[in-house]
């Protein structure tokens, strides 16, 4: 088999008892990484600490699935105002998180459902220059106002 010692460094291929002695002489384990190769690699080290960094890796590897962020917009909002939501926006796409762009309307603003479409679509059109970006979903009404989610392309 193909030994790794405790520091990373390959001794080289042995026998499985004189595996088994030099992790006996360490107070540690003899570990098999894998045995899918022809000779199979196994380590010297703590089996715990195995374990540990095994969970470790694959709870990272779940964790970064994409997430759904959220950019507020309103009908009066600046120009200064959306070009800060659109850098906030850019910052979660290059994530890999998608986002979903939410127009909130209250009271009259509600009559000017075309007047914020358009608006939202000047918001998609501005981030469209910085990141590439598809539309997940059209522009919707909500109950507070309207709402799309968009992707990197």
């Amino acid at each position: 088999m193909r030994l790794i010692d405790e520091t990373g460094k390959q001794i080289g291929v042995v026998s499985l008892e004189e595996a088994l002695r030099m992790a006996r002489e360490r107070n540690l384990d003899l570990i098999q990484v894998t045995e899918k190769v022809e000779p199979p690699v196994c380590k010297i080290g703590e089996y715990g600490k195995y374990l540990y960094s095994l969970q470790k890796k694959e709870k990272a590897a779940k964790t970064h699935t994409s997430e759904v962020k959220g950019v507020r917009i309103g009908i009066a909002t600046s120009a200064h105002d959306i070009e800060t939501k659109i850098n906030q926006a850019e910052k979660f796409l290059k994530k890999g998180n998608k986002v979903r762009i939410e127009m909130i309307l209250r009271g009259r603003q509600k009559a000017f459902k075309d007047m914020a479409k358009e608006k939202i679509r000047q918001f998609i059109e501005s981030l469209n220059k910085k990141v590439p970006v598809k539309l997940e979903s059209d522009i919707k009404k909500d109950f507070r106002g309207l709402t799309t989610m968009v992707s990197k392309k």
